[in-house]
């Protein structure tokens, strides 16, 4: 039997997180669902408690102090946030969520650049979120939805990548930095480079990649970089898009109103400075916030760290996984290529039915088709079950994991 690997880069945090005091049926909880939203330390609680309590008001507006001490809070966690992932306040947009981002994209921008004869390429792994407003696209404008495939091990291939983009029909490649089920860390920044090259606008879907490893925009290179604050131990509300100046300048408002314009005549209007000409309406504040102590929590204990907590994490999951019979793992065999999310497969059982087995022990995992019913098809199966991640966790997570499955197994007599 393999043995756990205790020496964690992280210090135990665990007590930051009030839910995970919490018990079922006698059982401490075992939260490994952070690929679907992640705990939230109480130092981002307390930051949301604090404003809403002594400094609540709306930002922007008010010339009282209380508005304009708002104000500093909210653009003071932007200027955090865009420089925790490398970005500038200018060019980062705060949305409600990541999906939020990938459709101000789809609307603002791809809706006035494509139409007939030209493609859209995505992966055969995105989340819907980086499907489902391409497709939508594509009915509107005429254009054409392509998918790059994904190899058995949980891989995508630059060749075919180059070929697609060699007969000059694709104006945007899609593609996600971390699968939400295979855990595979794609080369963004390469893609990126290549669809540039071949004139096509980038979007990357982050909402994996930015809360457990360090993530850099600028060196990502691509034009719009989408993620969300509620994975990165954030409130729900909250998510970011960080775009190319000069597209950004060039695209017209996703959603009109409020706080979004420099000018309103009858007519006509005229729009706000970067990052507020998208910011319409009274923004997610307390939210925006609780993202920006959030950031902070994870620089003080620094994402190089992070990344390396999850590897070992994942590193143990796949190396005692195997003893459960009948099980099958999907995404890349090594955990370098991976974020710290497993996705599993048990003959004989549903996932939805180890997931009901596993929650009698109070261990808490996801089972369905995770947003990804493209690349289940392409793995061959309904749904998966899948164990995620975050700086919360240690290896004793894993165990409890392994004894919840293999009670599976006897519950249904394999």
């Amino acid at each position: 039997m393999a043995t756990a690997h205790h020496t964690s880069t992280l210090p135990d945090v665990r007590a930051d997180f009030p839910v995970l005091r919490r018990e079922w049926n006698g059982h401490r909880v075992t939260y490994i669902d952070s690929a679907a939203t992640a705990q939230k330390p109480k130092q981002v609680l307390d930051a949301m408690d604090r404003f809403l309590n002594e400094s609540n008001a709306s930002v922007h507006r008010g010339v009282y102090d209380l508005g304009r001490e708002a104000t500093e809070l909210f653009e003071g966690a932007r200027e955090r946030i865009a420089s925790f992932v490398g970005g500038t306040a200018e060019t980062t947009i705060f949305t409600h969520n990541a999906t939020e981002a990938i459709n101000l994209v789809a609307y603002a921008w791809a809706r006035d650049n494509l139409g007939p004869g030209d493609e859209i390429l995505i992966t055969r792994m995105e989340h819907h979120s980086n499907v489902v407003p391409w497709q939508l696209v594509c009915q509107d404008t005429g254009a054409k939805l392509r998918y790059l495939g994904v190899s058995d091990d949980g891989r995508l291939s630059l060749d075919e990548l180059d070929s697609v983009l060699a007969e000059g029909r694709v104006k945007l490649v899609g593609v996600v930095h971390v699968s939400n089920v295979l855990g595979t860390i794609n080369p963004v920044a390469e893609i990126a480079a290549r669809a540039r090259a071949a004139g096509a606008v980038s979007v990357v879907d982050g909402t994996q990649a930015v809360p457990q490893m360090p993530v850099n925009v600028a060196d990502v290179g691509a034009d719009f970089y989408a993620w969300t604050g509620h994975k990165a131990l954030g409130p729900t509300g909250v998510g970011v898009l960080h775009g190319r100046r000069e597209l950004l300048l060039e695209m017209r408002p996703f959603i009109a109103g409020g706080h979004m314009i420099s000018r309103v005549d009858d007519e006509l209007s005229t729009w706000a400075e970067l990052p507020h000409k998208f910011e319409a309406g009274t923004s997610a504040i307390a939210e925006a916030i609780g993202l920006g102590a959030a950031i902070d929590y994870l620089s003080d204990l620094g994402m190089e760290n992070v990344r390396t907590h999850e590897r070992d994490l994942t590193t143990y999951a796949l190396e005692r996984l195997p003893e459960v019979p009948d099980i099958t793992l999907h995404g890349p065999p090594d955990p370098d290529r991976r974020g710290g999310v497993v996705s599993f497969s048990m003959e004989g059982i549903h996932p939805h039915d180890i997931a009901e087995v596993c929650d009698r022990f109070a261990v808490c995992i996801r089972a369905g088709h995770h947003c990804a019913q493209p690349l289940m098809r392409r793995l061959g199966v309904g749904a998966t079950a899948r164990a995620s991640f975050h700086v919360y966790n240690a290896p004793e997570n894993v165990d409890r994991l392994l004894e919840a499955l293999h009670e599976a197994r006897r519950v249904f007599e394999l």
